[in-house]
């Protein structure tokens, strides 16, 4: 009997390669890939399609359709580029998809993942902060099924299994507080981007990386964790606990605390994902708790990480404003990368952006992607000033 198909979205990122890494662990034949998608990184396409003998391989930049033809040409592997490759790419027939675009870039082949039902295992958190209603309706009117994998919401998830959502009293998502979470505040200003990217404890792309230096990773985590569990979001809580081995917490009425643990790596996450309802062994390191020591938790400092703030109160305004929030913050962190906007500047370019444009609710897809492009034209000006007064 043929595998399980699988399709990796974004199958070139720290995501898609740990996804990529746990098939090739499996036994032969348990899995084939029907898709796999990338933005430009041709090279490393190519070889994941030759290796995995994957049926399509699609770059997301009409730019590299001849790198790519010129490296796959000839081996019967279906070559595609362009937006909207990537989303037909994404509809095609596969059990089960790894939805792993970077930003709000993901929400179209999300969608599309969705319709056509089978499972999707959603570690592209910004579909859900911009589009929860459509992309919660795509997943009902297809029967697909839904599974968290970042590291937090799949932790929930986890403390969840079974459970009478009446009788949770709150959750607990934790943060490792990124590389600054000692720095002087000063001393955080004039933080470089590779300072920014040097996460202490997980190894993830440039941009989520900036993220969880400023907990707007964390505040993105908060808006999704709203959307995914039967939580109101007054009881959804963030905790910095710089160990990274606890991922989640659940407690209950009855006072019990429910905590899923393990070693800051993806693929375990992802693996629940894969295999679920069942598990598969992975090769992750176990933890030790003997040689770990100790567990400690801190509140979040609000002067250190307004960016949480600012999600929490993008969450309660409702609206379009998730919308903007993260539109706003996806621009400041590609000028901050770019070096042509300060550390400290990504979140302030964010609440003048929210603070600039109207919250109203955008229904439908266009209407979401046209306040997207209006928050990002926004949030470029802003950013521009403020380089030029620096």
């Amino acid at each position: 009997m043929a595998g399980r198909s699988v399709s990796i979205l974004g199958s070139t990122g720290s995501i898609g390669r740990s996804t990529l890494a746990l098939l090739d662990a499996a036994p032969p034949g348990e899995f084939r890939l029907e898709a796999l998608v990338a933005n430009r990184d041709v090279a490393t396409l190519a070889a994941q399609a030759r290796r995995t003998g994957a049926r399509m391989a699609v770059v997301a930049d009409p730019a590299a359709w001849a790198p790519l033809k010129d490296a796959l040409g000839g081996t019967g592997i279906e070559l595609a580029a362009g937006a909207e490759a990537v989303v037909e790419a994404a509809a095609r027939p596969a059990d089960w998809t790894m939805a792993a675009i970077v930003g709000a870039a993901g929400l179209r082949s999300t969608l599309a993942a969705l319709s056509r039902g089978g499972t999707l295992a959603l570690a592209n958190k910004e579909s859900l902060v911009c589009a929860a209603e459509l992309v919660l309706d795509a997943a009902r009117q297809g029967g697909a099924t839904l599974l968290p994998v970042d590291s937090e919401h799949n932790a929930i998830f986890q403390c969840l299994a079974g459970c009478d959502p009446a009788s949770v009293e709150r959750i607990v998502l934790t943060a490792s507080g990124g590389p600054f979470r000692d720095w002087p505040i000063e001393r955080m200003a004039r933080a470089t981007p590779e300072e920014a990217v040097r996460h202490p404890v997980w190894s993830m792309g440039a941009k989520i990386s900036v993220d969880s230096a400023t907990m707007m990773n964390k505040g993105l985590e908060l808006i999704e964790a709203a959307r995914l569990f039967p939580v109101p979001a007054e009881r959804i809580e963030v905790l910095v606990h710089p160990q990274s081995a606890v991922h989640g917490l659940v407690q209950y009425a009855d006072g019990s605390l429910l905590a899923q643990m393990g070693t800051p790596d993806m693929r375990t996450p992802i693996a629940h994902a894969l295999a679920w309802p069942r598990r598969m062994a992975v090769g992750a390191p176990r933890l030790d708790l003997a040689a770990l020591g100790r567990l400690e938790f801190l509140a979040p400092d609000p002067v250190r990480f307004p960016a949480l703030r600012l999600a929490r109160e993008a969450l309660q305004a409702g609206g379009g404003a998730p919308t903007i929030l993260n539109a706003a913050n996806e621009t400041a962190v590609g000028l901050f990368l770019d070096r042509r906007l300060g550390f400290l500047d990504i979140a302030a370019v964010v609440e003048e952006t929210l603070s600039a444009l109207p919250g109203a609710g955008a229904t439908g897809l266009e209407a979401i992607l046209a306040l997207d492009a209006a928050a990002r034209e926004v949030a470029g000006r802003r950013a521009a000033r403020r380089s030029l007064a620096a």
